[in-house]
Formats: structure tokens, C-alpha cells, sequence
């Protein structure tokens, strides 16, 4: 398994990819349709991760494991004045919140049913995830995706597979192994059963589908920004079909 970015990296990853998306929304119009996000436009794009990135700063400060902050708390859910400045500040709220913590400080989180940390750099680590897939759907709204940046994308297929379909429950359909390898040289075995989705799990057993792509296009696959046909499947192909059914991307 590739080691997650340290705290400091994870908080410039979440910087950096914000940013890119600010940019990326300068350069188009707000009503332009996002690809990724059939129902949204830019502008609601910059909303949702305005506002994610307000809800986990206020999560983050609250240092509750038992609870999640109710809606009221979130302070300025709504966009005011200019939209991109709004961004801006939800992305400095949440970095001083999880810079205040730093990645040991306990926190609420919804995978709690995956077995992930629910701390603050286990926040920090999903909100990277969370501002590159936006980034990328706001490039693409106007015709110009960037790859993910090396870091976000290695990790991305581990913190995929421990947070978002570790927390599923369990697999619907026949137990199996499905392999990631990336083009960069790490490969990631997941095992699939009535146990859920589990990373490099103990024991034999073989793949029964192989997927391989450089990293970052396996992350888009599995977030369903990139359909199947742009990754190197081999074996049970149906294997992969159904996983990348299995789950939510947004």
C-alpha cells in the first residue's frame, strides 16, 4: 500500500486543487454545464464545494466524534458578494480549522462503518479528494481537463477504496478480488464480499479482473468522470462494470 501524503502536503494538495478550480471557473461561464455533475452548473459547483468545505471546518473546530454540526452552524452557507471570493475564503476556513487541529485531533465523520480514522487528517486526506475531482470537473466543463496532480492521484485510489466504498457495507453481488495497477508502479488488491470492500487484504486468492491506467485515471474511473473504455481492463470486465456501479461519486 502507498503512504498518504504527510498533514502539510495534504493541506497544500487541498490549496492547490481549489484553487484550480477557482480558475478554471474564472475562465468559464458560471452557467456552463459540468460534464461530471450531469445536474449542475459551474456555479452550483462552486457552491457545493464552498459549502463542503465549510461544513468540515466547522466538524474539524468542533472536535466531536459523536455528532456532525447542525446546518445553522455552518456560518455563510450561502454565496454573498463575489462568488470566487466566497471560495476563497470557504477554502481558508477549512485549512485553518484542520491546521489548528493538525491530524491526530479526533472528529466526526460519516465513514465511521469503513474502519478510517475519524480524525482530522483523515478529513484533510478526503477533501483532497474532494477539491481535485471538482477541479477536473471544472476544467471540463469548458474543454480543458488536467490530469491529477502525481500525490492526489496515488493516494486517491486507497483513500477510494478504505472511505468511500469501505463505508457501502457489504458487496451485493458474488465475493471477488479486483486489482488497480497503475502505470506509476503501485497496484492496490481489493477484496469484495458480505465484509464490504477491503484493501490488500491477507490471504491468497487471485483477481479475478485487473484494471491498469496511470493513477489518476483509475481515481476518475472509480469517480465515474471517465467512462471504462479509457482504462485497460483485463478479465472479468463485468467485475469492473459493477463495481464502478457500486456507490456514491459525488
Amino acid at each position: 500500500m502507498t503512504p498518504t501524503p504527510a498533514f502539510p502536503e495534504l493541506l497544500s494538495l487541498i490549496d492547490g486543487r481549489s484553487v484550480a478550480l477557482r480558475a478554471a471557473v474564472a475562465a468559464g461561464a458560471l452557467d456552463a454545464p459540468v460534464p461530471g455533475c450531469p445536474d449542475w452548473s459551474l456555479r452550483d459547483l462552486t457552491v457545493h464545494l464552498g459549502q463542503v468545505q465549510r461544513f468540515w471546518a466547522v466538524v474539524v473546530a468542533d472536535a466531536d466524534p459523536a455528532a456532525a454540526p447542525t446546518p445553522e452552524r455552518v456560518p455563510d452557507p450561502q454565496p454573498h458578494g463575489d462568488l470566487l471570493d466566497w471560495s476563497a475564503e470557504s477554502t481558508r476556513l477549512l485549512l485553518d480549522a484542520l491546521g489548528e487541529a493538525g491530524p491526530s485531533q479526533p472528529c466526526w465523520t460519516w465513514w465511521g462503518p469503513s474502519g478510517a480514522p475519524m480524525t482530522a487528517g483523515a478529513v484533510a486526506r478526503h477533501q483532497v479528494q474532494e477539491a481535485a475531482v471538482h477541479a477536473f470537473d471544472a476544467q471540463e466543463a469548458f474543454g480543458a481537463p488536467e490530469p491529477l496532480p502525481g500525490p492526489v492521484a496515488v493516494d486517491g485510489v486507497a483513500e477510494f477504496v478504505q472511505v468511500g466504498l469501505g463505508s457501502e457495507g457489504a458487496w451485493p453481488h458474488p465475493p471477488a478480488r479486483i486489482a488497480f495497477t497503475a502505470t506509476e508502479g503501485p497496484s492496490w488488491l481489493v477484496d469484495l464480499s458480505g465484509a464490504g470492500a477491503r484493501l490488500d487484504p491477507d490471504g491468497g486468492g487471485e483477481p479475478l479482473t485487473t484494471v491498469r491506467a496511470p493513477a489518476g485515471d483509475i481515481v476518475l474511473a472509480l469517480y465515474r468522470r471517465i467512462p471504462l473504455e479509457r482504462v485497460e481492463v483485463e478479465g472479468d470486465r463485468a467485475l469492473a462494470q459493477r463495481l464502478l456501479a457500486w456507490g456514491d461519486t459525488e
